[in-house]
């Protein structure tokens, strides 16, 4: 097969998932209850104290994102396996790499809609106003979520075909999240304070090289990851 017919291929997985996704919506609903409600235990444990507030905010958002994004990356081989579908799957002639790819295209925009839900609540509980940098703001997101979304569907992947993958995907994943998150939360919290080109620039770059990486490898791993 083509690339042409690999890429239609990887849309195809994208679009199956998303509209099932769509179709149930139950999913969307405990995600999303769940990334609130950690924000919300982080308000209740932190206080009146608004500036320790404002100070915890971007740490309380990508914790909310990180827990929550493991939920969805649980779900997303299960259709799959509960139908027994995803052995043909795997056979259809072509790269299997078509499939990972429509599978993290169908994470990260929910894992992004699931943000647009979840970031303006905490701004709200967490009193946070954006002095300027919107769009800085905006791409560290952006970066931080791939790399994230990137690495939960490959170990959810290689975690699918296990009985205990809910406890087996976290503990997979977690400490490989450790330097996106630390990048991202740093970026973010130097972007609040205004610094717009030193600290924050340093922090990017760690987040370019980390997406890079992981992505690379994550395509070149996934067909044996699979297969585990």
């Amino acid at each position: 097969m083509s690339l042409r017919d690999d890429w239609r291929r990887a849309r195809a997985v994208a679009l199956k998932d998303l509209t099932a996704e769509r179709r149930s919506r139950a999913g969307l609903n405990a995600v999303t209850f769940l990334g609130v409600l950690v924000l919300m235990l982080f308000g209740f444990a932190l206080g009146p104290d608004t500036e320790a507030m404002r100070e915890a905010a971007v740490g309380a958002i990508w914790l909310a994102i990180l827990f929550s994004g493991v939920l969805a990356f649980n779900r997303c081989y299960q259709l799959e396996l509960d139908g027994g579908a995803l052995e043909p799957l795997l056979l259809y002639p072509g790269s299997r790499w078509s499939i990972f790819v429509g599978k993290v295209l169908a994470n990260l925009a929910f894992v992004f809609l699931v943000e647009l839900i979840v970031i303006p609540v905490a701004m709200v509980l967490f009193h946070v106003v954006v002095p300027g940098g919107a769009l800085a703001q905006i791409a560290v997101l952006v970066l931080g979520t791939i790399g994230f979304v990137t690495l939960g569907t490959f170990y959810a992947a290689m975690s699918s075909r296990s009985r205990s993958r809910e406890v087996l995907l976290p503990l997979l994943l977690f400490p490989m999240m450790i330097p996106a998150l630390l990048a991202s939360v740093q970026a973010s919290t130097a972007l609040l304070s205004g610094d717009l080109m030193r600290e924050a620039g340093a922090w990017v770059r760690l987040l370019i090289a980390y997406d890079v990486i992981f992505v690379a490898a994550s395509l070149a791993a996934f067909e044996f990851a699979i297969e585990v």
